[in-house]
């Protein structure tokens, strides 16, 4: 970046609290990825400060004395802003911009920012906007009766309606459209993904923390030539593509949008339909950093959010990425979890073992049943060779008796046949029902 365009950075203070049960050093990590954010969002960290409390002051937060020493320190170092690690309420925010003398923001406003810088599509352009509105909603503010608006007439006399009262109904009326729109795309999402189911095909999900790798990942198995920077947030809307597993079976493998810690609700929301995609796949991907310094803590932090969007149940596979980076050693990771693998999807190191373990899964997710198959129907015994998993082959006096994992679309195919065992909606599919 040139000198010219770091002279239009703003320059920042960053303000973090360690309330019990967070500690110190976590509050330090938190600060940390604040400063990328902030510097993603395009501004410099000027100064920083973290403070120890027992609880939140209800005012300002960290107290009256502290703000004050914040509003001495921002006068010292020229700073633009000060951003808090931590959520401020309205009624907070108003306090400490009157003390500072400058504006004050929490960690939500800088997320929202980035996205909005991020946002290509008109899908994800309009779930920003209804973030970033929802966020902004409970923070308008006044500017006194001078702005009021008078109506005649008997009833109506006095101050009348206020500019807030005006600004917060357009808020609300723009919030109802942009939520009808955003039902509309989800209604269209919903019918794509149900012809998907119809046709059988499995899904799989890139997850992980922003900037773990899920981009370079997925051009990496797919050829998807989505954008790839070192920065957090650089691919917000989805992408879906083909991938081709080694057995020959293909699935639609989808990159999301990274998580972080603390991760605004608003965004939560506003992406639920796009979160939906998560939900709703056979297998999650998680990608995590190796070379992070908190990697096990942000594997928490995105199965916290997992959590949040209903996709805890969805089974999970971890990949421990960027093993290329110097000082990475994937030995003790793959320990602590057993079944991960370790990939490097800038370089393609570990890409063949993790479509094998992909493979794997989804086919250990298959039903196990039991056939009867005539020996007049060898099409059928070559079919279940061909496309799933015989785990027992027998031949009785009727028939060949076979034992066999299958996907659900062979099994639907074959269902005849079956005379054992749990079909993919879990249901027993014995004739006895026993």
């Amino acid at each position: 970046m040139s000198l010219i365009e770091r002279s239009f950075r703003e320059r920042i203070v960053l303000v973090g609290v360690a309330i019990p049960p967070v500690g110190v050093d976590e509050a330090e990590a938190g600060m940390d990825e604040l400063s990328r954010l902030v510097d993603t969002a395009g501004a410099d960290e000027a100064a920083r400060v973290l403070q120890r409390r027992d609880q939140p002051d209800p005012a300002t937060y960290v107290g009256k004395g502290k703000a004050a020493e914040l509003h001495q320190l921002s006068e010292e170092v020229d700073a633009d802003t000060v951003v808090f690690d931590n959520e401020l309420t309205p009624a907070q925010q108003r306090n400490l911009e009157r003390i500072l003398g400058r504006t004050a923001i929490d960690r939500t406003a800088v997320i929202l920012d980035i996205f909005a810088q991020n946002a290509h599509t008109q899908e994800g352009k309009s779930q920003v906007e209804l973030a970033l509105l929802r966020y902004r909603l409970p923070r308008l503010r006044g500017k006194g009766k001078g702005l009021s608006q008078q109506a005649g007439g008997i009833g109506t006399r006095g101050p009348g309606e206020t500019q807030l009262e005006v600004d917060r109904r357009r808020l609300v009326r723009r919030m109802t459209k942009l939520e009808a729109e955003l039902r509309q795309l989800e209604r269209t999402r919903r019918t794509q993904r149900r012809a998907r189911q119809r046709s059988r095909q499995r899904a799989v999900s890139l997850v992980g923390y922003t900037n773990s790798g899920k981009s370079t990942l997925l051009n990496r198995l797919t050829d998807a030539g989505v954008l790839v920077e070192d920065r957090l947030f650089a691919t917000l809307d989805p992408r879906t593509r083909r991938l081709d597993l080694p057995g020959g079976e293909a699935v639609v493998c989808s990159d999301t949008v990274g998580f972080v810690r603390k991760l605004p609700h608003e965004l939560v929301e506003a992406f639920h339909s796009t979160l939906e995609v998560v939900s709703e796949s056979d297998l999650l991907v998680h990608v995590v950093d190796l070379s992070a310094p908190d990697a096990e803590s942000q594997i928490d932090a995105v199965r916290r959010v997992l959590a949040d969007i209903g996709a805890a149940s969805v089974p999970e596979l971890l990949a421990f990425n960027k093993i290329d980076r110097p000082g990475t050693d994937p030995s003790r990771a793959l320990t602590a979890h057993p079944g991960s693998v370790a990939i490097s999807a800038l370089t393609g190191e570990g890409v063949d073992g993790l479509l094998v373990a992909i493979s794997d899964r989804l086919r250990a997710l298959d039903p196990v049943v039991e056939m009867a198959v005539p020996y007049e129907r060898g099409d059928v015994v070559a079919a279940v060779h061909r496309e799933g998993e015989v785990l027992v082959e027998s031949h009785e006096e009727t028939g060949t008796r076979l034992r066999a994992r299958l996907e659900p679309a062979t099994l639907a195919r074959l269902r005849p046949f079956v005379v054992a065992g749990r079909d993919a909606g879990g249901s027993d599919g014995s004739e006895d029902g026993s």
